[in-house]
């Protein structure tokens, strides 16, 4: 694991600007730096030694020096495509699997891509077409950034080494603020830095001549096969095994996280870790320590964890905004960074168990197709008429499932957060952002999955939206800024190949999550662990922010804060929550995260 940096040649002062660059990215590669530099290009390479620890140092070159490349992620298939290569005559000077990707573009060219089993952001300069060719994962695990500004064309993995450039300009994007504001993330291409862009997950590109094209080479379809659950289950057991088994390349110790639930447990089990780590909060309905802790115990594991103080949060929390690079308002990622930080201390890698949800649909909402079909059989526009009337009162459990059933899943659902409906988050923005609607930015993903049923529709839409812009995101950020590694076995070619052709009544139904899963988990860890419904390392915020120590009202209504939003309607976003009359809690992070965020890059840098 790594991260890298690089620009096309347009500067006097190279040297001093890469390493400048490739310094703000350190935390992503403490082991060992590279660089190379020509009169076209400069690339810097900052490594996390974990596989080949001798020889795989990166900017990596071919035979004839034609070819340079970096890579940040882990290719799992590099030792089947290494024998390939030699069997056609290519000779090997690494262990590594980097060396595989750069000898299969020689061989392939751009659909080596296609070949690849792993998690990778890389970059390949190809001296002879005078061209940079890059890619990304199929689900977007590792990061890769790219801006074109005053004729330099500057890419890497991280946004912050940018500003480092004397060609960026550094300005924020509104637009994308509007639509961070409902989704809690970045939804677009576009980031919160104007002309900054993050490439899509399963895309390549190639930046030639001062032009600059993309394409996507692998788009998910479900394609269900008829299958009892139990074939299911053990299909679902086989395919883990094998993707587990893997994942567990490496020269170095290998740890797990662990929830109280059935995803990271799972893995954990698998793969026979010997070390766990879980972090939780004060009061019992936010600690999951003690359940991890029981199952650790389970499988024979060493487990490793630790309360976080409501103090040591918010005091960690501005300068996480800075290893975010763009403002997430999951609670979560708070908590990941601080178990991330606990197991960087006895580890370099760590499993954990992303990805499961979206392809094996674990979240309770997925459920909510199967639930009251009474209701169903009432004429659509009738059950439109009673959403409408129950949407004139104050949001509650009971109105909330009249208004959904009154609306088509393509105008209620836009993924794993709905912070701030259009009109409200219009009505607290000072300024008229000219956005598209939610409904706007998930319009393409509801017409390419028409034909699913909806519960898979909703899947199909938090695999193309929610699992990078906000699970991934979290995760590789997190765990980069404490150095530290983390493999997700669930995102892997052939676990979603088997994902995508499970019928729907083995992925969910009224009652039931993850059913071919769960299934599959009972088999070989505690029943009650795969039983349990997901918590995801749950943070108390919606009481910490009643509390007066963190009310933030300073923050909402200093002049940062005056230039996006309208400070009444913050205070009083502020007061309802504190009083108890409603929950307002995500509306305040989300708000609270951007401003915190703002003054990491816009004021102190």
């Amino acid at each position: 694991m790594c991260g890298y940096v690089g620009f096309t040649n347009r500067i006097s002062n190279t040297d001093e600007v890469l390493t400048n660059m490739m310094d703000s990215i350190k935390h992503r590669g403490p082991d060992d730096e590279g660089k190379y530099i020509d009169g076209n290009v400069a690339l810097g390479f900052r490594r996390l030694s974990i596989v080949d620890l001798e020889t795989s140092h990166q900017p990596i070159l071919n035979e004839n020096e034609r070819l340079v490349l970096t890579l940040n992620g882990e290719i799992y298939n590099f030792k089947e495509l290494r024998e390939e290569l030699i069997a056609l005559g290519h000779n090997f000077k690494t262990h590594g699997d980097a060396e595989v990707v750069l000898h299969g573009y020689e061989q392939y060219g751009t659909e080596i891509v296609k070949m690849l089993r792993g998690m990778f952001s890389f970059v390949i300069y190809d001296k002879t077409k005078n061209l940079i060719f890059g890619a990304r994962d199929m689900f977007g695990i590792k990061p890769l950034y790219y801006a074109l500004m005053q004729e330099s064309f500057m890419f890497g993995s991280e946004i912050k080494a940018f500003l480092h450039h004397p060609h960026f300009n550094k300005e924020l994007n509104t637009k994308v603020l509007a639509h961070y504001l409902s989704f809690q993330y970045s939804p677009l291409k576009e980031t919160f830095f104007k002309n900054v862009f993050k490439l899509p997950p399963a895309h390549s590109f190639i930046f030639k001549n001062g032009n600059f094209s993309v394409e996507r080479y692998y788009e998910p379809k479900f394609e269900p096969q008829e299958m009892s659950l139990t074939e299911a289950a053990d299909k679902t057991e086989e395919v883990i095994a094998n993707s587990v088994e893997a994942h567990k390349v490496a020269d170095v110790e290998i740890g797990s996280f662990l929830s109280s639930g059935i995803d990271s447990s799972y893995i954990a089990s698998t793969a026979k870790i010997k070390k766990t780590f879980t972090v939780g909060f004060e009061g019992k309905k936010y600690d999951e320590i003690p359940y991890a802790k029981e199952f650790a115990n389970s499988i024979n594991a060493e487990h490793f964890s630790r309360i976080i103080s409501a103090d040591e949060y918010f005091d960690k929390f501005s300068n996480i905004q800075y290893y975010m690079d763009e403002p997430l308002a999951d609670p979560a990622a708070i908590a990941l960074y601080f178990v991330s930080s606990l197991a960087s201390e006895q580890v370099k890698v760590v499993f954990s168990g992303e990805g499961a949800d979206e392809l094996f649909g674990g979240y309770n909402v997925y459920k909510e197709p199967f639930t009251a079909l009474s209701y169903n059989k009432i004429p659509f526009a009738l059950r439109r008429a009673i959403g409408a009337v129950a949407s004139l009162f104050p949001k509650v459990r009971g109105f909330n499932f009249l208004i959904r059933r009154g609306k088509r899943v393509d105008e209620w659902f836009i993924g794993g957060a709905n912070i701030f409906t259009l009109r409200e988050r219009n009505a607290i923005l000072n300024k008229n952002i000219r956005a598209a609607s939610p409904q706007e930015v998930t319009k393409k993903y509801y017409i390419k999955s028409r034909n699913y049923d909806t519960a898979t529709r909703m899947q199909y839409l938090d695999i193309n939206m929610w699992l990078c812009g906000d699970i991934l995101l979290k995760a590789d950020k997190t765990s980069m800024a404490n150095s530290l590694e983390l493999r997700v076995p669930f995102l892997d070619k052939e676990v979603a190949k088997l994902a995508f052709s499970l019928p729907t009544n083995c992925r969910v139904d009224a009652k039931t999550s993850k059913k071919a899963l769960r299934a599959a988990a009972k088999k070989s860890i505690l029943e009650f662990t795969a039983n349990k419904d997901k918590l995801g390392f749950p943070v108390p915020i919606r009481v910490w922010l009643k509390e007066e120590k963190y009310y933030n009202k300073e923050a909402f209504l200093s002049d940062e804060a005056k230039q996006f939003f309208k400070p009444k309607k913050l205070i009083k976003m502020l007061n309802t929550h504190k009083k108890g009359k409603k929950d307002l809690s995500r509306k305040i992070w989300a708000v609270y995260t951007f401003l915190m965020w703002y003054d990491e890059f816009f004021v102190k840098r």
